[in-house]
């Protein structure tokens, strides 16, 4: 008799399968307990120096920015090999520890494990920037000594990078290009888009017109070109040339107009949209605050807000550069209170955009409540607050800011410096202004630049200490340019010293004869000592260079908008009753005083 027997399947599954399912997908985890637990079951079952779950356990505490536990994993491994090298070269990029990741190349060199075609184009992702030249051109060496050049994908790298290391960088890269086998649309685009970011936007056309097939990133590329020379009108045209524009094209002809003002043109290309992101609205709501529109950049940002957009670190931080760049500050109370209304996680960049915002706008209650509650004040936030109270004459607070910055240990740079040197130039500090100019390089390595000396001779000359700027300028290690000259000129101006007046006016001729700002400054200064000769002198030598003095110009912010004027100004739509009221003033004026001189009444300046 046959006897049928239940046979139940196994309710458990081997600890090997399930830490290889574990495994699987390591690379990508970016929790840390997880990957903690994981690491612990890979040592019980000795897999830590297996060539393949080491580099997963490498990428994934990389993910985690934790290199300290990934260096220990890669030490684990008694012989590593190249793949598991590439993961560390990797990690240390991914990490910007550009420096410890050449220290690993080196190290793979020295035990003898060759690169292979992964190798290079990870260590190139680390060089970017004209100081970077040197170190690609050896990268390159070494590529060229392996013959990996026959990949297409090296050679793809470092068109890229090199493309990144300014005009020389993109002169290596199109030698590359053009020695090439085999090209891909990649290299097509990576070499049209440094072209174009380099400025050589002919060579880049070119490129553009001889390529065999285009994609979006070709056409984009040479429209970002057009953008960034201010070529709206080619830019425009290669624009409805376009065979399918996406939201990159669009904003890109956005953020055109709205950088050269033509904020009709952006708003309409904006409005034709068939789609707006996050970028797209940023961009038009910075181009209206920028330009000063305070009502249109508010009704904006409310329309942003209805539409379920919610701002994120960029957003926040172009908006609010922004409005500290126009003093906006309305429009920036708004991007606040939506901060505090969504309870948005404040990173440190965002806290310092707050920041640098209130303090350019002049709201140091606000600024000083912001900069108290960054938790982790980097020297941006310091410099910020600084600067701030340096540009609206507050040089004893900036002054005891910069005390405390010393006293925290917060190694100050260049920037810090201008902002000290500014301080004591609006107090009017000169002996202290002279000792820090001397610290910043005897104390902390900081070498003066052209900026720093500019703060200075504007601190000796408004401090009738002109002979003394004059001998500065003379022992500057650099050229003065334009603006050194303009400063000493305008001290000479304060303090009527024409004989001192003349040799800057005369070097400002040579290098920027096209100012006719500062033939009129000596030429007023020549009248208001009765030199009616050298005045007229001053007047034929500017009429001779063929320059002339534009109108002058004011502005005021009322009701939220901003208004401009200039002499003789008839544009304003409101211009008669703004000169019926100022003639009205003047009658009033006469009728307080009836003594004084007659007040002579011009239009608005």
């Amino acid at each position: 008799m046959q006897m049928c027997v239940l046979v139940r399947s196994p309710g458990w599954v081997s600890r090997r399968r399930l830490l290889e399912q574990k495994l699987s997908d390591l690379h990508k985890c970016t929790n840390l307990s997880h990957i903690k637990q994981v690491h612990a079951q890979i040592l019980k079952a000795d897999l830590h120096q297996d060539p393949h779950t080491a580099p997963k356990l490498i990428a994934a505490f990389s993910l985690c920015r934790q290199m300290a536990l990934a260096v220990n994993v890669f030490d684990q491994v008694q012989e590593p090999n190249v793949h598991l090298y590439n993961t560390m070269i990797r990690a240390y990029i991914q990490n910007s520890q550009s420096s410890q990741a050449f220290a690993a190349f080196f190290d793979m060199q020295v035990n003898g494990v060759d690169p292979d075609n992964f190798t290079h184009p990870f260590l190139l992702k680390a060089c970017s920037g004209k100081n970077w030249l040197r170190v690609v051109q050896m990268v390159h060496a070494h590529i060229e000594k392996f013959g990996f050049c026959s990949d297409i994908f090296v050679p793809n790298s470092l068109i890229d990078t090199y493309s990144k290391c300014g005009l020389v960088g993109v002169s290596e890269a199109m030698k590359v290009f053009m020695v090439m086998d085999e090209r891909d649309i990649v290299s097509w685009n990576s070499m049209i888009g440094g072209l174009a970011k380099a400025g050589e936007l002919s060579d880049a056309r070119r490129l553009f017109d001889e390529m065999p097939e285009r994609d979006a990133v070709s056409w984009n590329s040479i429209l970002d070109g057009y953008v960034k020379a201010r070529k709206m009108d080619e830019a425009f045209a290669l624009f409805e040339r376009m065979p399918q524009r996406n939201v990159v094209s669009w904003s890109t002809l956005v953020s055109g107009y709205s950088k050269v003002g033509d904020m009709e043109m952006a708003r309409m290309m904006f409005d034709k949209m068939p789609f707006k992101n996050l970028v797209t609205w940023t961009i038009i709501i910075s181009g209206y605050a920028q330009k000063g529109l305070l009502k249109e950049a508010i009704m904006l940002y409310d329309q942003m807000e209805k539409a379920g957009l919610k701002p994120d670190n960029g957003a926040i931080i172009s908006i609010l550069s922004a409005c500290a760049e126009s003093g906006l500050i309305a429009l920036g109370k708004k991007v606040h209170a939506s901060i505090e209304r969504i309870s948005f996680k404040c990173s440190t960049p965002v806290s310092n955009a707050l920041l640098d915002m209130y303090a350019k706008c002049g709201d140091f209650n606000e600024a000083y409540r912001v900069f108290d509650g960054i938790a982790k004040k980097d020297l941006i936030s310091w410099n910020s607050m600084l600067q701030g109270l340096a540009m609206h004459g507050h040089g004893e607070k900036a002054l005891q800011l910069f005390s405390r910055m010393e006293k925290a240990r917060i190694r100050p740079d260049k920037v810090t410096f201008i902002g000290v040197l500014c301080a004591c130039t609006h107090a009017g500090f000169v002996e202290k202004g002279l000792h820090a100019f001397h610290t910043m390089e005897r104390e902390y390595g900081i070498v003066p630049e052209i900026e720093h000396y500019g703060c200075m001779i504007d601190l000796l000359g408004r401090g009738k200490r002109l002979r003394e700027a004059f001998r500065l300028v003379h022992s500057m290690p650099m050229e003065p340019n334009a603006v050194i000259w303009g400063t000493l000129l305008g001290a000479c101006r304060m303090h009527n010293d024409l004989e001192l007046a003349k040799e800057a006016l005369d070097q400002l001729v040579k290098l920027d004869p096209s100012d006719p700002g500062n033939f009129s400054v000596v030429s007023n200064m020549y009248a208001a000592a009765g030199d009616w000769e050298n005045m007229a002198n001053v007047r034929l030598q500017m009429r001779s260079i063929g320059v002339q003095k534009p109108s002058g110009a004011s502005s005021i912010e009322v009701d939220d908008e901003v208004h401009e004027f200039t002499v003789f100004d008839r544009v304003h739509p409101n211009s008669n009753d703004i000169y019926r009221m100022i003639n009205r003033l003047g009658e009033d004026l006469k009728q307080v005083d009836t003594s004084s001189t007659s007040i002579s009444v011009l239009p608005l300046e």
